[in-house]
């Protein structure tokens, strides 16, 4: 598979996308028919279910325009406002055959849920722990689905019915379609089919994107016995930042190196060069290193226009100016955990693959562990946890360093405000991901550190010789033997 053909792998599933929505919307359109209004001729039917079909397509195509990997608001979401008005409107005219109230309600409903759609983020694609088969992760999606369809047309009924109050009379002309009870079921129902669609389309959405490709030659064919690595890293190293054909990429390499499915492809890692584990390594430590500098950046401009000095005191301040600041970089959680996950996977089986020992000779080993372990130091700084870093040169292991983990608790020791909100969150579980991805590293290689650190080589051997994105070399020794002793929490 050529990188040309790599990039295909988004048009391809926008286009599956749109194939399968209509399914689910055909079902919906052909039961409401039936139940509801039968009493329309075949002919009308047929054009009513073009107009509907067109207006879910409407509605789907700009859901894929907004969608994206990151939170970051996009300039295309006033797009889904008009898109799902527009649809709101067509459909429900669609379904009942008339327009007048039933089309302003379905138009209200329509904005009614893109504002609940932008106000949610929904636009952003989660991508799941698990990766199970499409057909079973929107199966299990479809009761959810419906029980957020229900209060959806339950509220949006309610806001549409205030908005006629304040509207002309004609626009409160009633379905001649029964009795005024009638007319108000009638009126749900299309609310209710309505979010029903877009539910689901939103939800086949995220299957569909979200789910794993393999980005690697087909095992056993030429191109498979001589570079199978190069569509991943092409994919990797050439795609943009936020795009989602990157953040596939970053799945299936994390994916190759945790588990042993793809065994021979995480064997093409170590291949003699080393150029091959260089560059994995350096796709997955950059965003580790940008996310601790930047940090450092952030609690560095929040101080007061004081010096913040890491070696003297790590303290995270409360300014609020530094939340705004790092606010976006914890909005990429997912891709600093595949990061972290990758990279320390990798590490951890090159002591039993790595054949060539590419993985020490290139250095990479001590780079890995600086950056986890600084990442490590700026989230728990950012988190309010500080340390003090002993003079004495002297002094080693957990005697040389104090940690006050007294406050990294979930309140802020000098405002006394919790810590409970989702920037929070995701930097506790950022710092989880960290400590658990260094013990790994430790464990597979704690024999070996053990005996750098009785000959006093450990800081030469897995500390990198220059400045770390955060903290100094001296703090990131004394963290290391903390986790040596495993002692670090």
């Amino acid at each position: 598979m050529h990188s040309a053909e790599s990039g295909m792998v988004v048009k391809n599933r926008l286009v599956e996308f749109l194939i399968w929505q209509s399914i689910p919307s055909s079902l919906i359109f052909l039961v409401f028919t039936a139940v509801i209004v039968s009493w329309r001729s075949p002919a009308a039917i047929f054009i009513s279910f073009l107009s509907f079909h067109l207006s879910q397509l409407l509605f789907s195509v700009s859901v894929s325009a907004v969608s994206s990997p990151e939170r970051k608001f996009r300039r295309s979401l006033p797009v889904l406002l008009g898109a799902a008005a527009v649809s709101g409107y067509v459909s429900a005219v669609s379904l009942c055959g008339v327009a007048g109230r039933v089309g302003f309600k379905g138009f209200a409903s329509g904005l009614f849920y893109a504002f609940f759609y932008i106000y949610k983020r929904r636009w952003v694609l989660h991508f799941p722990i698990i990766q199970r088969s499409p057909f079973f992760s929107f199966k299990m999606g479809i009761p959810s689905a419906i029980a957020r369809a229900l209060k959806l047309s339950a509220a949006a009924y309610l806001f549409s019915a205030l908005l006629l109050v304040f509207l002309p009379h004609h626009f409160n002309t009633e379905l001649e379609l029964g009795n005024l009870f009638a007319q108000h079921v009638i009126s749900y129902a299309v609310s209710f089919s309505l979010f029903l669609c877009w539910e689901l389309a939103h939800h086949l959405h995220q299957v569909l994107h979200t789910k794993r490709f393999i980005f690697a030659p087909p095992k056993g064919s030429a191109a498979a016995e001589t570079n199978p690595s190069e569509p991943l890293l092409a994919a990797l190293e050439e795609s943009s930042p936020t795009s989602l054909l990157k953040y596939l990429a970053y799945l299936d390499l994390c994916m190759v190196c945790e588990n042993n499915v793809d065994y021979w492809r995480r064997a093409a890692f170590f291949e003699e060069t080393g150029e091959t584990y260089r560059r994995v390594a350096a796709v997955c430590l950059r965003p580790l290193e940008q996310l601790a500098s930047k940090l450092g950046e952030g609690l560095e401009g929040s101080s007061d226009g004081k010096a913040y000095r890491v070696s003297d005191q790590l303290q995270s301040s409360t300014d609020p100016r530094k939340n705004s600041k790092c606010y976006e970089l914890m909005n990429n959680f997912q891709l600093y955990t595949w990061s972290a996950r990758t990279i320390t996977s990798l590490t951890a089986h090159s002591r039993k693959e790595d054949r060539f020992g590419v993985a020490q000779l290139s250095g990479s080993n001590a780079a890995v562990i600086s950056t986890l372990i600084a990442c490590l130091l700026a989230v728990e700084t950012f988190m309010g946890k500080k340390s003090s870093l002993q003079p004495s040169p002297h002094l080693m292991g957990s005697a040389g360093i104090k940690w006050a983990t007294s406050s990294i608790g979930r309140r802020d020791v000098r405002t006394g405000k919790r810590r409970d909100g989702p920037l929070y969150s995701k930097a506790y579980a950022m710092a989880d991901v960290l400590r658990t991805s260094i013990y790994c590293i430790v464990s597979a290689f704690h024999n070996e550190m053990l005996t750098n650190a009785k000959a006093g080589l450990l800081e030469k051997d897995w500390i990198s010789s220059g400045k770390p994105p955060f903290g100094t070399r001296e703090l990131l020794l004394q963290k290391l033997l903390l986790f040596l002793d495993f002692q670090a929490s």
